[in-house]
């Protein structure tokens, strides 16, 4: 290992039709000032569990997480394909026994916070369960060695045992639009199939609340922590890999039969940097206005972002982008 840094970032402009992917407690899609205007607003919460859906349907070879409080069954699930002449209480006897002994709190068989258990980490306390182990410190060490992809990229903080936490090699902004919009309103409507030929109501009628934007999206990994979580450059290079084409692929799932928003990026940059990561947001402080459509404009004004930043941060080392508009690069 060396004391070297090594930063990716990557940075897409993508086009949201009307939607409302990501909502608030009111139903109403999610909003931010920024630059003295209301921007559409999705949260890296959002985002990240859209990734970590694609993780799991898309990397079956890759050593994904789980987040849940149904831990025991999980792991009891985990016990039964090792040992198939055990029965379900059993399986979950052993289980819950096992977390708690790892320091994981547990009531009536489930954890009394979500957990985030690796597929490695529970095939292998799977086996130290059969296998009779009792040692905290040594099943400690178990969900600490080999973490998940997922839970080296976004770490997991456990309140019972800090010393089970694991710190994020990744990070991801809250994406904006790269313009200034004003949230609308659907009233819709269904009709009764059945209903009499001299009933001429609706059988339901409500409103959904929607936007459409163009938006500016921003995530970095430290790959020197990343390396040093997976313990292995190979693996470093595939959940990378994995994660880029995540980030590209994934989308946030709110609303999404009503209005099929099914979009994919405009324009993808990925940067390394060994001085620091750099998000270009503020290439988009000052809210873009047009009348033509905003996707050209913010790829432009997100490539003449990457040039001031070099009056700042060291020269990135390595740059790709794909774009579906000519840029001046």
């Amino acid at each position: 290992m060396t004391n070297k840094r090594l930063y990716l970032d990557i940075h897409a402009i993508q086009n949201l039709p009307p939607s409302n992917i990501n909502r608030d407690d009111t139903g109403s899609p999610k909003t931010a000032q920024y630059g003295g205007v209301t921007r559409t607003r999705v949260s890296s919460q959002s985002w990240k569990r859209a990734i970590r859906e694609y993780f799991n349907s898309n990397s079956q070879a890759a050593n994904v997480g789980v987040r849940t409080l149904d831990i025991v069954k999980y792991l009891a699930e985990k016990i039964l394909e090792k040992d198939p002449s055990l029965n379900m209480d059993q399986a979950m006897d052993l289980a819950d026994e096992i977390i708690n002994l790892a320091g994981i709190k547990t009531k009536d068989k489930r954890a009394k916070a979500l957990f985030f258990l690796g597929n490695d980490q529970a095939e292998d306390l799977a086996k130290a369960a059969l296998e009779g182990v009792k040692d905290p410190k040594a099943l400690k060490e178990i969900l600490r060695d080999n973490p998940a992809v997922d839970i080296a990229l976004f770490g997991r903080m456990v309140a019972d045992d800090p010393s089970l936490n694991e710190d994020a090699s990744c990070q991801v902004a809250h994406a904006i639009s790269t313009h200034a919009i004003e949230n609308e309103f659907d009233f819709f409507t269904a009709v009764d199939d059945l209903a009499p030929e001299d009933n001429a109501g609706a059988g339901m009628l409500g409103t959904v609340e929607f936007n459409s934007s163009t938006i500016y999206r921003y995530a970095n990994i430290a790959l020197h922590e990343l390396v040093h979580q997976l313990a292995d450059k190979e693996s470093t290079l595939a959940a990378s890999k994995l994660f880029i084409e995540a980030f590209a692929k994934s989308l946030p799932t709110g609303k999404i039969n009503t209005f099929a928003n099914q979009t994919l990026p405009q324009f993808l940059a990925v940067t390394l940097r060994t001085d620091r990561p750099v998000n270009l947001v503020s290439a988009f402080e000052e809210p873009i206005k047009s009348n033509t459509g905003y996707g050209k404009e913010s790829i432009k004004k997100l490539a003449e972002e990457y040039k001031k930043a070099e009056k700042f941060a060291d020269p990135e080392i390595f740059t790709m982008y794909i774009s579906v508009e000519d840029i001046d690069a």
